[in-house]
């Protein structure tokens, strides 16, 4: 079984889609550092996401049933508890959502379901590469990466006007809600079985860091 992995990891398709996923985060920093080109790329941004799900797809062998299951279950799981989240502010906190997510159903930007799908499924198959046995250590594991990760996202889409606080400081329930919600996730994505071997999405979790981090230095 470990021997399959490999080949499977750096085949050619992968290293292409792997490389693509760095250069459009490349290509993204660039545009949003650029303060000439920055209303441009934050138009781009919707364009982003459903390239970014286009790739994840195309990179992932044997689709079968459980991860198709995985994708519309987070996809639907994330608009709904940002729908509730926005309506109530009893989950994450007072916010609301920008223009930059795109297109609005009830408030809520109809690609935040594939936002919360591009996380989950990245941190879940970059924990499974540690080669853990315990679902609940790797759930554990995996929703504290996405806060970590969210510790860097939340000053940049303030500022890009992806979504905005109406405290002056982020609450603190939202990191929690944020590990709780991601540990769910990750512990479906932990439980189904389903091919998870997949540089690109590795690969995407490790852009998706150095973007914010970048983002976070030059702002």
């Amino acid at each position: 079984m470990e021997r399959k992995k490999y080949p499977q990891l750096l085949n050619r398709s992968s290293l292409i889609i792997s490389g693509l996923v760095l250069l459009f985060h490349a290509v993204g920093l660039y545009g949003f550092m650029d303060v000439e080109r920055t209303a441009t790329f934050i138009k781009l941004v919707p364009m982003h996401l459903l390239l970014m799900l286009a790739l994840m797809l195309i990179s992932q062998q044997e689709k079968n049933r459980n991860f198709l299951f995985f994708v519309v279950i987070i996809y639907i799981a994330g608009y709904l508890i940002e729908f509730l989240g926005v309506h109530t502010g009893l989950i994450f906190g007072e916010y609301r959502y920008g223009p930059t997510l795109g297109f609005k159903l009830a408030e809520i930007p109809l690609l935040i379901g594939v936002n919360w799908v591009l996380l989950i499924y990245s941190v879940g198959v970059s924990v499974e590469a540690l080669g853990l046995k315990c679902t609940l250590l790797k759930s554990v594991l995996g929703a504290s990466v996405l806060v970590l990760l969210d510790f860097l996202i939340e000053p940049v889409a303030i500022h890009f006007n992806y979504w905005d606080w109406a405290s002056a400081t982020i609450p603190l329930q939202n990191y929690i809600a944020w590990f709780l919600f991601s540990f769910a996730g990750c512990w479906l994505f932990n439980r189904l079985t389903f091919n998870k071997v997949n540089l690109a999405a590795s690969v995407l979790l490790i852009a998706q860091f150095l973007f914010f981090i970048g983002l976070n230095i030059m702002r």
